[in-house]
């Protein structure tokens, strides 16, 4: 079963499953977010989400983490039906930060949208309600670490978020950044903060959006071509 959950210094989410929940989850990611220039003004954010896919799908394959998880198996059920069998499953995970995260949640709700135009009826549709269920489990896992009346206001701006058409996804880099140099407890009170940024799309964001637009005016360039002027760490302390 396909579980997140927060990281020991609140720095991201570890996102778990076996190998089953993290392949059908990228099925669905990839269906969902069309190809390459399938959606004009959504690059931008359809590559951020593949970042995350990158994750789990290594996840998948063993090379992030392993774990070991009780299965249900007891040992009076093994000798009720009389066979030898382990009782723990093999889980694969991996981190992402919680702003990426939250920033994929919100532009999934546009892909969503965009592939029910495209398919029309999804009644039959078995990709959807799995991408339903990967934002159903970060805004979970998100009202376990704020207030409830923020969370509240976090589930509104949510369902009332503007489309992330030409989103200026630099801005995310920026809020992730942000967020790796904060302490645990900084992380931990900032945390609704970011999540209402990025759905609402305040003035900050579009003060920042400007000064991306300008910068690839000269080039006539797709906003999400433009890069920034700052680097990762190599090491991120989860």
């Amino acid at each position: 079963m396909l579980s997140m959950k927060t990281t020991p210094n609140h720095t991201g989410v570890k996102i778990s499953g076996d190998y089953f929940d993290l392949d059908e989850l990228n099925q669905a990611i990839y269906k969902v977010i069309g190809k390459e220039g399938e959606y004009h003004g959504y690059e931008g954010s359809r590559l951020r989400i593949l970042s995350i896919s990158y994750e789990i799908r290594h996840a998948a394959q063993g090379d992030r983490n392993v774990d070991f998880v009780f299965n249900g198996l007891h040992e009076h059920t093994k000798k009720q039906h009389g066979f030898i069998a382990p009782d723990k499953n093999i889980y694969f995970s991996a981190e992402v930060l919680w702003p990426e995260l939250l920033y994929a949640a919100y532009a999934l709700k546009d892909f969503t949208r965009l592939y029910q135009d495209k398919q029309g009826d999804l009644l039959a549709d078995v990709h959807a309600p799995v991408i339903a269920k990967f934002q159903a489990l970060v805004l979970d896992c998100l009202h376990g670490h704020v207030p409830e009346e923020e969370y509240k206001a976090i589930l509104e701006a949510f369902r009332k978020s503007p489309p992330v058409n030409d989103y200026a996804i630099q801005y995310v880099d920026l809020l992730n950044l942000k967020y790796i140099d904060m302490t645990r407890q900084q992380r931990e009170k900032s945390l609704s903060t970011i999540a209402m940024k990025l759905a609402l799309q305040d003035p900050e964001y579009q003060a920042f959006r400007k000064q991306v637009i300008g910068a690839a005016a000269p080039g006539k360039q797709p906003i999400h071509e433009i890069g920034i002027q700052a680097e990762y760490p190599e090491q991120v302390e989860w």
